[in-house]
């Protein structure tokens, strides 16, 4: 691949830029804060994000995005979902003709329930074959620690699917190829949802059957929305859906199912999102535009419907308990 651009100098956005590095690539990583990148540069850090990971000196770091840009084939989008357009539309300018540009967000735009190919795909003009998505079970504090983990690199275009799995192919990150773009974004931006659900109900005090049940009837509602938008089985059974969803389900490096906790345990969205250091988990803005979606396609989803209650409606999380355990019995 040679170079690499990473729009994005998050947590995850600064370990996939790691990797990059570490399978011989040279990375530009784009910072907004010019304290992040100055660190970065000159302490190969980023404290702010990965306290304890010491960064390959072939990353290097700027907040100017035509600097990243300049000459670069290969594009890493690392900015949130909801904010993924914007940055785009002030960027396009600057991506050379022909990039493969790579969607390293999970979400579904509010407004246009656009998943993040199609937000790229609409601001910049490319054919949908020049646009991948990276997603599976990829918490950032552990592939920057090189602890073993997979990917999927999802393309419609077989030869950039490949050429990215290259890049990105190091002795601690294993990436799959795969074409079925629509259900790795979707099992990507559900997950946060249902981690949400399993973080409140472990803050109220409950346990791993709980969990277990949430986590399933999770799947099984990514799964009704993603093969009505034409994803296959085979994708949401693997790394991109279940992979994901369990990991971000249970794990205390996932933002989503921290910030459910906290929620659980009586804070408001105000106080979890000041004990995040600021940051919203992004499940709690996607479980409205994938809610409206699967509305659109007359998709039921319950654990998504609870979750938007107790955020955006007012509903307490014992509420929310009680609302889907009092649900009508049925087959499963």
């Amino acid at each position: 691949m040679g170079t690499a651009a990473v729009m994005g100098a998050g947590a995850w956005g600064t370990a996939v830029a790691k990797v990059l590095a570490d399978a011989g690539n040279d990375v530009r990583l784009w910072a907004r804060s010019p304290e992040v990148a100055g660190e970065v540069n000159a302490e190969h850090t980023n404290s702010r994000y990965l306290s304890s990971v010491v960064l390959p000196t072939a990353i290097r770091a700027t907040t100017d995005p035509a600097e990243a840009l300049d000459g670069v084939s290969t594009v890493l989008l690392g900015v949130p979902s909801q904010s993924l357009r914007a940055n785009l539309e002030g960027w396009r300018g600057h991506i050379a003709d022909g990039a493969t540009l790579v969607s390293l967000a999970k979400g579904i735009e509010l407004g246009t329930l656009m998943r993040m190919s199609q937000v790229i795909v609409a601001v910049t003009g490319v054919d949908a074959g020049q646009v991948a998505v990276v997603s599976g079970p990829n918490l950032a504090d552990e592939i920057a620690d090189e602890q073993p983990a997979a990917t999927v690199v999802a393309c419609s275009d077989s030869g950039r699917a490949v050429a990215l799995q290259r890049a990105l192919n190091t002795g601690y990150l294993r990436p799959y190829t795969n074409s079925d773009v629509v259900g790795t974004e979707i099992g990507g931006a559900c997950k946060n949802v249902i981690a949400l659900a399993c973080g409140m109900a472990a803050g109220v005090g409950l346990g791993e059957n709980t969990a277990a049940a949430i986590i399933t009837r999770g799947l099984a509602e990514i799964m009704r929305l993603g093969i009505a938008l034409g994803a296959t089985t085979a994708t949401l059974a693997g790394l991109a859906g279940v992979g994901d969803l369990v990991a971000t389900c249970t794990s205390a490096h996932s933002r989503n199912r921290t910030f459910g906790q906290r929620l659980g345990r009586g804070e408001t969205l105000a106080q979890a999102q000041l004990a995040t250091h600021g940051h919203v988990a992004e499940g709690v803005t996607s479980c409205a535009s994938i809610l409206s979606l699967a509305s659109s396609y007359d998709i039921e989803m319950p654990l998504t419907d609870a979750v938007y209650r107790v955020c955006h409606k007012g509903l307490s999380v014992d509420e929310a308990v009680v609302l889907l355990l009092g649900r009508s019995t049925k087959p499963e």
